[in-house]
């Protein structure tokens, strides 16, 4: 059966098409009461739906939020996007979603996809990218962006600007102290573990990681230690488990080659640059025989809600995911371009970097 129009409604309430539409899509030139009211039986009777777009001209407003992640089913993500929807349905809106897998050009798609539905404002979740191949990406994404904000669009970002992007109005960004807060967790580290240290990152060039990367060989360095061996990895729990296969035969030959008091030296201790890397980890590693903390200690970075379940407790960098999602949607009176929300995050330090003696299993 097909849709009632429009014109149906207007010719069985009496009104012209016009009219009509003022009624119906939320214009704030009504006619009177009862032609409103008459317009809106008509409606009823023919199960007539209200075009969105046609609201949407008429209000200037669309009432979307479009949100643009790497993967909803990351806990990070999801934390993130359940703060934009709870920003969404104070305000009366919906939110569209598109993954990306972490690529600008699948991004620059998403926008141009929001923009073309009017959304009145996008917001970005993801680490940027600088690597070399994604240079042409990421001009196309800031041109549409800049686009976007100046015919009036919001876009709030999640991290590190988006590179290149120069939208004089309607930009803001969430920044994250990455670097910082990872100096922070490897100065705790370092205050009570005396072993060596290895970072599980990110491939170059995904500024999440490469900072916090940075941050940690800088708390190192302030210790008084030398550099952690760095291992590259994908920027998921997959990369994490393939790291921690490799780090498991490795760390098994230490545990049965060096004999210290407790064991302690021999340990070392893994920074993943996220909790979902470090899950990957301790996962290879458990499958492996490496018991945390009894031969390896391992933290992270993030404290997703996952890790109310995860064992043993892992130790990591407390952010506000909710709340970085909630200032990421705001859409208020239009903003220089990079203006910038701040956050601040907490290290947490539990069982998985506990230095106990080695005959203590996990």
């Amino acid at each position: 059966m097909a849709a009632s129009t429009l014109a149906e409604v207007a010719r069985l309430a009496g009104v012209s098409p016009a009219t009509a539409s003022r009624v119906l899509n939320g214009s704030a030139r009504t006619p009177g009461p009862d032609i409103a009211q008459r317009v809106r039986k008509a409606a009823d009777s023919l199960g007539y739906v209200p075009n969105a777009t046609a609201q949407g001209l008429v209000k200037a407003s669309s009432g979307l939020i479009g949100l643009i992640v790497h993967d909803i089913a990351d806990p990070y993500f999801s934390a993130i996007a359940h703060g934009v929807q709870e920003t969404a349905r104070e305000r009366h809106k919906m939110v569209l979603l598109a993954t990306t897998d972490g690529t600008p050009g699948d991004e620059h798609t998403a926008v141009a996809a929001f923009a073309a539905r009017r959304a009145d404002s996008i917001v970005i979740a993801g680490s940027r990218s600088t690597r070399r191949e994604d240079d042409g990406s990421n001009a196309q994404l800031a041109a549409e962006l800049d686009r976007y904000c100046r015919n009036g669009g919001r876009v709030g970002v999640v991290g590190h600007p988006v590179v290149g992007a120069s939208a004089a109005e309607g930009y803001h960004v969430v920044a994250v102290p990455n670097e910082e807060l990872a100096a922070e967790l490897a100065a705790e580290l370092a205050s009570t573990h005396s072993g060596g240290f290895v970072i599980i990152g990110a491939p170059e060039g995904l500024l999440t990681s490469d900072d916090r990367v940075r941050g940690f060989q800088r708390g190192l360095a302030a210790a008084g230690l030398p550099p952690a061996e760095v291992l590259r990895t994908g920027f998921n729990r997959t990369g994490g488990y393939e790291a921690g296969l490799a780090l498991a035969q490795g760390i098994l030959d230490a545990r049965e080659a060096v004999q210290t008091p407790g064991g302690a030296a021999a340990r070392p201790c893994i920074f993943a640059v996220n909790d979902v890397v470090a899950i990957g980890v301790v996962a290879a590693l458990r499958a492996k025989g490496v018991k945390v903390p009894r031969d390896v200690l391992i933290a992270g970075f993030d404290d997703i809600e996952t890790l109310r379940d995860f064992r043993p407790a892992l130790s990591t960098v407390r952010l506000p995911l909710e709340e970085m999602g909630r200032l990421a949607a705001l859409d208020g009176p239009a903003q220089a371009g990079g203006a910038r929300d701040c956050i601040s995050g907490q290290v947490v330090l539990r069982r998985s970097t506990e230095t106990v003696p080695a005959t203590l299993e996990q």
